[in-house]
């Protein structure tokens, strides 16, 4: 998870309060933006430029965008039992932010999760990126660069469907936003090893060395 986003979510004694590295660190712990568990599940949230807010209102419990991932990673052993989990749930966008989910299994099933007029919508796809994928009038609304980088990785998988970690990392790289603008950056990158439970984790745009963690 990335601890930035918890403080430009606090503000007054939260925000002093989150300056404690010891309560950070509790926050964090429900405030993921990606991840992967013992079964194999990976989770990512990718953000959509778009006005639209995630306010869903149909009487469920209420659950926000860092929560959903929490209790996924938690409760779902792969995307069938994470997609009947967010069913029960209203979500709210975390800060404001247009979000859409990316869920695969380790049986390979991939899709991408979106929220449009008060409605969660499931699209089968192996790419997500920032774009809106599900069919109808917010079809494909996005950044362009967010267009091309789906365009591009769609490719590498025409040429082979299965990556090796390196492989993988170098597809990350070739669409990292280092390619696309003089200033943007891309936060991180991870690979995950849904077979063998592991992750790499990659900061900003060095994608020579990595962090790794693995399951016991």
């Amino acid at each position: 998870m990335n601890v930035d986003f918890i403080r430009q979510g606090g503000g007054g004694l939260t925000g002093l309060a989150l300056r404690n590295d010891g309560i950070l660190t509790k926050a964090a712990l429900y405030a993921p933006l990606d991840g992967v568990n013992e079964k194999g599940l990976a989770v990512s949230v990718n953000m959509i430029q778009d006005s639209a807010r995630i306010d869903q209102d149909t009487g469920k419990p209420d659950l926000t965008t860092t929560t959903a991932v929490r209790l996924l990673l938690d409760r779902a052993a792969d995307v069938e039992e994470a997609l009947e989990l967010l069913a029960q749930y209203d979500l709210h966008g975390s800060m404001g932010m247009m979000i859409h989910f990316a869920l695969a299994d380790a049986g390979g099933r991939s899709v991408a999760v979106e929220y449009i007029d008060n409605e969660m919508t499931v699209t089968e796809t192996p790419v997500v990126t920032n774009f809106y994928l599900t069919e109808g009038e917010k079809h494909g609304i996005g950044t362009s660069q967010s267009h091309d980088r789906y365009e591009s990785l769609m490719e590498r998988l025409e040429e082979k469907d299965t990556f090796t970690a390196e492989e993988m990392r170098d597809a990350l790289e070739s669409v990292s936003k280092k390619n696309f603008g003089e200033f943007e950056s891309t936060e991180w990158s991870a690979v995950f090893d849904q077979e063998n439970r592991d992750a790499r984790y990659y900061h900003r745009e060095d994608y020579t060395k990595y962090y790794f963690f693995a399951m016991p």
